[in-house]
């Protein structure tokens, strides 16, 4: 972790160039202070879909972080097991993978590792997910609080640990308000497997007995 104010946005992109995709469990994040709106967006634009570092920006604070290999994997499995239960269950839905949300007006922005409308499009999707593996940096949950998403799930030490929007902001819930029917517990289960193809197959066969 590492804290560098006064910077440039060709600073900020050379920063970005220079991070190493980890193929282990350990990270590269960097927390920036005084980074404006305008240099935020301009990375955005600088990459689009295609940046080697994920960013989350709130009132001046920018984190940039380069995903670990077990960082990759555990967004990938949770997206298969989840969406297979989607499947199985005929509940419709809109994958946005990591699409950078953003408001202007509230000065923050973040790309979940995975987020879903679900039943019908929206602006803001209604779940998102995040894999932590490098703890601290900026927090993610009061950007998506600001935001409206109706729920988010941290995936941590292969564990989720789930949180849902009410009137006073988030509160931590043992289940889904969105998928009240999803054992979470049997998801996180089949998220520690170590073949996703056993995984999603043997998740299934559960759901359809």
């Amino acid at each position: 972790m590492a804290t560098a104010p006064g910077l440039t946005v060709a600073d900020y992109q050379q920063l970005i160039e220079g991070m190493v995709w980890e193929t282990g469990t350990t990270e590269q994040v960097y927390v920036l202070s005084g980074v404006s709106w305008a240099d935020y967006e301009a990375l955005l634009a600088r990459w689009g879909d295609e940046a080697p570092a994920l960013l989350k920006f709130t009132e001046g604070r920018l984190e940039i972080m380069a995903p670990s290999r077990r960082h990759e994997t555990g967004k990938k499995m949770l997206a298969l097991l989840l969406e297979t239960y989607f499947l199985e269950r005929n509940i419709r839905f809109y994958p946005l993978g990591s699409l950078t949300l953003r408001r202007e007006g509230l000065q923050k922005g973040v790309e979940p590792d995975e987020c879903y409308c679900l039943h019908q499009r929206r602006d803001i999707p209604d779940l998102a997910i995040e894999v932590v593996v490098t703890s601290g940096g900026v927090d993610s949950l009061t950007i998506y609080q600001d935001l409206g998403v109706r729920e988010v799930w941290f995936w941590q030490a292969e564990r989720l640990t789930v949180y849902v929007l009410g009137p006073q902001g988030y509160v931590q819930s043992p289940q889904s308000g969105l998928l009240p029917d999803l054992d979470l517990a049997t998801l996180a289960r089949y998220g520690a497997w170590e073949e996703p193809f056993d995984a999603v197959f043997a998740f299934r066969e559960q759901l359809r007995r």
